[in-house]
């Protein structure tokens, strides 16, 4: 953490058997059978942590709790699924904060929870709120600049002089990345981290006696009346603290429970965001970006994924970890046509989810699994309210003009062109989704219209019955949505000006360069069980020079796209503990033994088929900070080669200029050592060439 202000429990509103803590929403253990089996006042467990203020009395009373349960939870390894803990890695690493959260509840503490006090470096912080600490426990990004601690976790930083972490980008380049003045804000707080961070390592290594750093520009930041402004002292804002004092924790935990914050009950009305999948491994590292995607975006609630699988493809998977799942039974072929499509899983799958799970949640935003979510998506943001959802524009969807619609629904010209993105009210989600599934087989069964003509989809396969199913299924109730441009783009798609895009649509082919993309090429290679196995990389950005704004701009985002997706690869294989000397068997098995696919994204159609069965290792940050590229290591083998010859043909001219000089002296004192040299001459031209040869022979040898 850092600490950007005074932390002051009588100011926070703590007492003695009130604590004050921050919320942690995600401790669903607090919710369910979790709590039943670890507290006997399962009532009164709050979901809190990171920051805590409580009088001595009360934590006299609770520590020794504290520890206790938490090694009870621990040892509940039957309960560490992410439906139990809402630990996605299933690890039971968070049992620490349930053992806090249990030892309160059973020492009767209720605590003043607030979300005002502390915040994550790439969240985007509430409006007006001003938090007194930054937790930097997620990786953050400014631009194409980013940070994670887990990078460093045995970095020796600390003891190297005058190292700092990479510096981010200036002040001066963020007003020009970002117009929205809180996003904007937002990224203001991440370069406050770093460059605090930065800042205490310099006065730490300046103290253990090392030298003076170098001058440079990032240095001499850290040194002006910017820097200071930025990183001036922090107060909690007196509405907050107020707040805080009067605030009852019963009355908090009830209304967070219904998903309404304690002040921002009008405003802020709880979301759960679903994404349908099968059992595939195709699916499954759409689901590793997808919900790694979800946790760096700040978007609110809870997350489920719909899981269709048969039974017999149940017994196999191995991914039940990915996500928080709802299984579902496939429907990939009809019970009564034998039909085959598996889109249609999606509407069943939401429709199953309805019937068999009791929710609070009063929106639902439901997304493709085959995206990146850059941001939160919410019904406050873009207008969403029961009877008018909104959703993203598929202008392809022709038949909403034509004879498909008068076909499909008594109300076609309530027929809106949307799809991949959609924001319902709970209400709205329950009358129509039984309608999305009948409008989907309906459609799929119209053979007679899947013609391009009727339907745009330009393969006439019927493949995108499914989305016809959604938008005639929602005229039928004149459900009427609002139609964001702002909210989703396809990478390689070229940006309007001026829009933060919140969701990366994947769903196409994208390219950039000689470097290109596409999901369905991947559609039965295992990158999530493949120890370090990744896609090939992107280019960098630094080498896009492209003097067209928009181009520049398009080709950043796709590049954007590609990277948070094996960032999340990679972070899946360090949580499984892949051993670190895959990474090197497996990077030298794909570049030596196969093809030598390019660094920079430089791959060429003819091989593409072969890069594809190739798996790129992932790199582990904690053992080097950079990757070498195996054509710069190639290129410094040569080197070393080149300068061993130079090396033993100058050895051998010193050799060959010192004998001749012997002989010369030889000459000159012939008469005196006219005998001597006579009788060892034989001796000496013997060892003096031997002894060239043997010199001749190791230098071939070292050269070897």
């Amino acid at each position: 953490m850092i600490i950007r202000g005074p932390i002051i429990p009588w100011e926070l509103g703590a007492e003695k058997g009130k604590p004050v803590a921050a919320y942690y929403g995600y401790l669903v253990g607090c919710d369910n059978v979790l709590a039943q089996l670890h507290t006997k006042h399962p009532e009164f467990c709050d979901k809190v942590g990171g920051l805590l203020a409580m009088h001595i009395d009360d934590l006299r009373v609770l520590a020794p709790k504290w520890l206790s349960k938490t090694e009870e939870v621990r040892a509940d390894r039957a309960h560490w699924g992410i439906n139990f803990t809402g630990d996605i890695y299933n690890s039971g690493w968070i049992s620490e904060m349930y053992g806090y959260s249990f030892g309160a509840a059973e020492v009767g503490l209720r605590h003043k929870i607030t979300e005002d006090l502390m915040i994550y470096p790439s969240y985007t912080p509430r409006k007006g709120a001003e938090a007194i600490l930054l937790h930097y426990g997620l990786p953050f990004k400014v631009g194409n600049w980013s940070f994670s601690k887990l990078e460093h976790h045995e970095d020796g930083i600390v003891y190297e002089c005058n190292r700092l972490f990479d510096p981010p980008p200036f002040p001066k380049e963020v007003q020009l990345m970002e117009a929205d003045p809180e996003a904007r804000r937002g990224l203001f707080l991440n370069l406050e981290c770093i460059n605090t961070l930065n800042e205490g390592l310099l006065h730490h290594h300046a103290l253990v006696g090392c030298q003076k750093p170098k001058w440079s520009k990032y240095l001499s930041f850290l040194k002006s009346k910017t820097f200071a402004e930025l990183t001036r002292p922090r107060y909690l804002d007196n509405e907050v603290k107020s707040n805080l004092k009067k605030q009852d924790p019963q009355t908090y935990k009830k209304d967070k429970s219904s998903g309404v914050s304690h002040n921002q009950k009008s405003e802020h009305p709880k979301i759960h965001t679903l994404f349908s999948t099968e059992c595939s491994p195709y699916f499954d590292w759409q689901t590793v970006g997808f919900v790694h995607s979800f946790h760096l975006s700040g978007q609110p609630g809870n997350i489920t994924r719909l899981l269709s699988c048969t039974e017999q493809d149940l017994k196999s998977y191995a991914g039940h970890d990915l996500a928080p799942t709802h299984y579902v039974p496939s429907m990939n072929r009809h019970p009564l046509t034998g039909d085959w499509y598996p889109a249609i899983n999606k509407p069943a799958a939401v429709l199953h989810w309805l019937n068999h799970v009791e929710t609070d949640a009063e929106f639902i935003v439901i997304l493709d699994a085959d995206m990146i979510l850059r941001g939160p998506i919410t019904p406050w943001e873009y207008g969403a309210e029961r009877g008018r959802p909104v959703s993203t524009p598929y202008d392809y969807l022709i038949g909403c003009d034509n004879e498909l619609a008068k076909i499909h629904t008594r109300h076609p010209e309530a027929c809106d062109k949307v799809g991949g993105v959609i924001i319902m009210h709970i209400d709205d989600l329950r009358k129509f989704a039984l309608l999305w599934l009948h409008k989907s087989v309906e459609v799929r069964a119209d053979k007679a219209h899947y013609a391009t003509n009727f339907t745009g989809d330009i393969y006439s396969s019927g493949w995108i019955s499914e989305m016809y199913g959604y938008s005639f299924g929602a005229a039928e109730l004149n459900l009427r949505h609002v139609i964001r441009k702002d909210i989703l783009i396809y990478p390689g798609y070229v940006p309007e000006p001026g829009i933060e895009y919140k969701v990366f649509h994947y769903g196409l082919r994208f390219s950039v360069g000689n470097w290109s993309f596409d999901k369905a090429d991947w559609r039965n290679t295992d990158v999530v069980n493949k120890c370090w196995a990744k896609f090939p990389d992107p280019p960098d950005p630094s080498t896009i020079t492209s003097t067209d704004v928009n181009i520049l701009h398009r080709d950043r985002l796709s590049i954007e796209c590609m990277t948070t997706l094996n960032t999340a690869l990679h972070l899946h294989h360090q949580k499984r503990a892949c051993p670190l000397q895959d990474v090197h068997i497996k990077s030298n098995q794909a570049i030596d033994n196969k093809v030598r696919p390019s660094w920079k994204g430089e791959e060429t159609t003819e091989n593409s088929q072969r890069i594809r069965k190739i798996i790129l290792s992932g790199t582990q940050s904690n053992v080097s900070s950079k990757t070498v590229p195996n054509k710069v290591l190639g290129s410094s083998r040569l080197w070393i080669v080149v300068l061993w010859c130079l090396l033993v043909l100058g050895f051998l001219a010193v050799i060959s200029m010192a004998l001749s000089t012997a002989r010369g002296e030889g000459v000159r004192s012939k008469g005196h050592r006219m005998k001597r040299r006579s009788s060892f001459s034989a001796l000496s031209d013997t060892n003096g060439s031997s002894h060239n040869a043997e010199m001749v022979s190791k230098s071939n040898r070292t050269i070897q």
